[in-house]
């Protein structure tokens, strides 16, 4: 489980070889690369907002550090980590950088998602690239065709390319018409980079460092049909990589199950260094101004001490919910049983719920930072910024997924994604 209090100081880091050769200690190795390397995200956080992307030697040294590989397949040299551990170590780096944290959480949860592919899908990516970075565009709004060979042909544009100027891969959302007069079906097909063209649009006040770029095929490239796979048969734990990667509490797990909770979850890893880095220097500042209280602590205000206590209360909660519904979905496809649409539905109120929770904290933090708060290098703002922003994601957001959530409880036919 997730210790939700503030972690002590970590060990010195193991080197990734040893952790590999003792299994037991996969998670533990990774989980203290990742503490390891927070000092130094949290240091390039304002670098990284200014460049509106994760540098590509931070991208590198979470590469060299083994954590790209977390829920890769063993048999491509990956670790198979579980999701829950995966979103875990997502949260320690996001405390760091929220928008570093987001962008390993979307690129590892990629390779999760090529683990579901047919098997020469990751053939083609991994046995030349077995540490390759991916990235994914999850709405199908690009167009392809069947050929009379079995090939797609594949055009259109995708917005929210999350790292996509460190991919060599981009897994795109697409509507396949396969010219039999049936509605199109929306599936993902998997392109190399070279073929695709990335357009800087991402200029935006939250998670502003993530490179959410547009991705564009103007002119129609050819897929091979091994490197698609149906929406479908991800939603219904029926992947084809299935077959072949038999950890079934990972390759079988719904995808809006345990996709969404990599989304969720760069709220609370802000949320918590928002409150850290508040807590911290809360006591050394002093109030200025003619006005009661003037040259006191902020720390000694009422308003400021429940601020702090509704924070810890949220992600406290937050935490609980994501862990307590991830761990459950798990240990479901890990017994071979198909998850209820109920169930998933259940699963998604959590997801957008634990992300209301930060918002509603980071706002009665924000609320009582003082001027200090304006100021763009002051943590508690970005975080503020970050936090709303993933809250507009359709997967989180409270009120595109309560809708249908008090749908299916009044009887009615749930209209949404789960």
């Amino acid at each position: 489980m997730l210790t939700v209090a503030r972690p002590a100081a970590p060990p010195p880091t193991p080197p990734l070889a040893a952790a590999v050769a003792a299994p037991t200690a996969h998670f533990s190795a990774l989980a203290a690369q990742a503490e390891a390397l927070k000092p130094l995200l949290r240091e390039r956080a304002p670098q990284t907002e200014r460049e509106r992307r994760v540098s590509a030697e931070v991208t590198e040294r979470l590469r060299a550090a083994g954590l790209y590989r977390a829920v890769q397949p063993r048999r491509f040299g990956g670790l198979e980590l579980s999701m829950e551990e995966l979103r875990q170590l997502s949260y320690t780096l996001g405390q760091g950088c929220t928008s570093t944290g987001w962008c390993f959480g979307l690129s590892a949860a990629a390779s999760w998602m090529l683990g579901m592919f047919p098997s020469e899908a990751q053939h083609d990516v991994w046995d030349d690239a077995p540490d390759a970075v991916l990235a994914s565009c999850i709405a199908p709004t690009g167009k392809a065709t069947r050929a009379a060979d079995g090939s797609l042909r594949l055009k259109g544009r995708w917005s929210f390319g999350s790292n996509c100027d460190n991919a060599q891969w981009m897994s795109l959302g697409a509507l396949i018409d396969e010219g039999d007069g049936q509605p199109p079906r929306a599936a993902f097909l998997l392109v190399p980079k070279g073929q695709y063209r990335i357009v800087d649009t991402w200029f935006t006040g939250g998670l502003a460092g993530t490179g959410s770029k547009d991705i564009a095929i103007e002119e129609e490239v050819t897929v091979p049909a091994h490197r698609s796979v149906l929406f479908s048969q991800v939603l219904d734990q029926e992947a084809p990589g299935a077959q072949v990667n038999d950890n079934a509490g990972l390759y079988r797990l719904p995808l809006l199950s345990a996709f969404p909770p990599l989304i969720s979850t760069p709220t609370l890893a802000a949320l918590r260094g928002a409150l850290d880095d508040f807590v911290a220097g809360a006591a050394a500042r002093a109030t200025r101004g003619a006005f009661v209280g003037g040259g006191a602590t902020i720390a000694q205000f009422g308003h400021v001490q429940s601020a702090v206590a509704e924070g810890e209360a949220a992600l406290d909660a937050a935490q609980l919910v994501l862990q307590r519904d991830l761990q459950q979905v798990i240990d479901l496809a890990s017994a071979g049983v198909k998850v209820s649409a109920g169930q998933r539905i259940a699963y998604r109120r959590g997801h957008a719920y634990a992300v209301r929770l930060c918002v509603q904290a980071i706002d009665s933090l924000y609320d009582v930072v003082g001027g200090a708060g304006i100021q763009m290098d002051n943590v508690v703002q970005r975080a503020w910024r970050d936090i709303h922003a993933v809250a507009h994601h359709i997967s989180t957001n409270w009120h595109a997924v309560s809708t249908m959530v008090g749908q299916q409880a009044l009887g009615l036919p749930p209209k949404g994604q789960y």
